[in-house]
């Protein structure tokens, strides 16, 4: 990984109002736009990626929009998207799209994790409201100047953590609000992932690039490195240069419900145990703890992330026989008063065992779900309220998962100074909050 230090003098001057991890909702026309697009009008969108997750993004965009241009370094992978809208302009090269396109009102960025902040960086400082796929950046340097910039250019934002706006998510926070199980102190947050191959050393072949795709572009500010299908168009999760791992992948839709319920904002300390990281890609599996202090009323709480096969202890309260979370990962929060579980994207929340869930009066507190995760950005894109996972939420929801990333790669427990966006007990941890991009590309 080709990382380097940044000055901190030049990173905090620059990130002072997103310090601390605060989750700020600002009001509708400065987060909203309002003024720009009438909500009676669609919005003409561009897919900053256009086969894979960003196919499915921009199916969702079009039921209430136009979309006007496409951008994919990958013809075969992009060959859905570009046979499904066939009046979009097509691109390789999201700048020239950018430079040309000039009735584009917002932009999807659905690319691998590395490309994220420049092509999210450069539609915002053009005034084009941004919906990106989770995590929102690769490194918490990228996470803070996102959310700086869009408060600067007053802009519509979203991450793609959908189950944001599912009801489950709702119910959770409203159940903790209503002191269902009393007090937190312990959570456990799990995955399937990763279901991609880590802990593995870079190849060393070099076949040919093939024909459709353009792999300078696809490295983007990520250091050189010869095409190898080991890494494009679905492994790429797996190296640190590209993606953020297992918890990168499912932390942001995994960890959200207990971030937001708990008001966690940013842990004071991560330690983890794994089977190791090796330069190239994250490891086999691995155990991450967070630490959080008191948050006003809230007593401190521990959350434990596994992935790679591990998992947390079955509660003697599951009835036998009874899933703990779905097939992809879930949650489990430990209170004084009992215990809730949760799927991945806080669907199936329910306390636990089912004869507590049945005795519980659930509050009158509304938690319908929202419009779809896509629908309610395209509603901020309007002028109407922020977004629900705006870049104020998502950023220090972002920041806990790289957290957990960067212990993994310092390899011993890390304490964090989140306004100051320092690791005083490990001080050359700090190489991975932000790493050095290629000549020709910044931020």
């Amino acid at each position: 990984m080709n990382s380097k230090p940044i000055s901190r003098r030049k990173f905090l001057g620059r990130t002072a109002a997103a310090a601390g991890g605060a989750i700020t909702i600002l009001p509708a026309h400065v987060l909203g736009g309002a003024g720009q697009t009438p909500p009676s009008e669609q919005l003409n969108v561009a897919g900053i990626g256009a086969g894979g997750q960003a196919a499915d993004d921009l199916d969702r965009v079009a039921r209430n929009s136009n979309i006007v241009a496409l951008c994919d370094v990958d013809d075969e992978r992009a060959a859905e998207s570009f046979n499904r809208w066939p009046k979009a302009t097509r691109y390789k090269d999201f700048r020239v799209m950018l430079e040309k396109e000039k009735g584009i009102d917002a932009v999807v960025v659905a690319t691998p994790d590395h490309f994220h902040a420049v092509a999210a960086m450069a539609a915002m400082e053009l005034g084009k409201h941004v919906y990106v796929e989770k995590p929102m950046a690769h490194s918490i340097y990228e996470v803070r100047k996102l959310m700086e910039a869009a408060r600067k250019h007053k802009v519509a934002t979203q991450m793609g953590n959908q189950g944001h706006s599912f009801r489950g998510c709702r119910m959770l926070r409203a159940w903790i609000e209503d002191g269902a199980i009393g007090d937190v102190r312990e959570v456990h947050c799990w995955t399937n992932r990763p279901t991609w191959p880590q802990g593995i050393d870079r190849p060393t072949d070099t076949p040919p690039v093939p024909p459709t795709l353009d792999w300078d572009i696809w490295l983007g500010p990520a250091p050189v490195r010869p095409y190898n299908p080991a890494y494009a168009p679905r492994n790429w999760r797996g190296w640190i240069d590209f993606g953020c791992g297992a918890l990168g992948d499912m932390g942001c839709h995994i960890l959200d419900g207990s971030f937001w319920a708990l008001n966690l904002g940013a842990p004071v300390r991560v330690s983890s145990e794994s089977s190791g990281a090796n330069g190239e890609t994250f490891p086999k599996w691995s155990v991450i703890r967070y630490e959080f202090p008191q948050r006003g009323k809230m007593p401190p709480v521990t959350l434990t992330w596994y992935d790679g096969g591990k998992m947390p202890p079955r509660p003697e309260e599951l009835e036998t026989g009874r899933k703990m979370g779905d097939s992809d990962g879930g949650a489990l929060l430990v209170g004084e008063k009992g215990k809730i579980v949760t799927g991945t994207y806080g669907n199936g929340v329910r306390i636990i065992p089912e004869e507590k869930m049945q005795a519980y009066k659930q509050p009158e507190k509304e938690t319908t779900r929202l419009p779809d995760h896509h629908e309610n950005w395209l509603l901020a894109c309007k002028g109407g309220e922020p977004a629900v996972s705006n870049f104020d939420y998502a950023g220090p929801l972002t920041e806990m998962v790289l957290l957990g990333n960067i212990v993994l790669l310092a390899g011993q427990p890390i304490e964090w100074d989140a306004q100051n966006a320092r690791i005083p007990n490990v001080p050359g941890a700090e190489q991975y909050l932000h790493r050095a991009y290629r000549d020709g590309w910044t931020l």
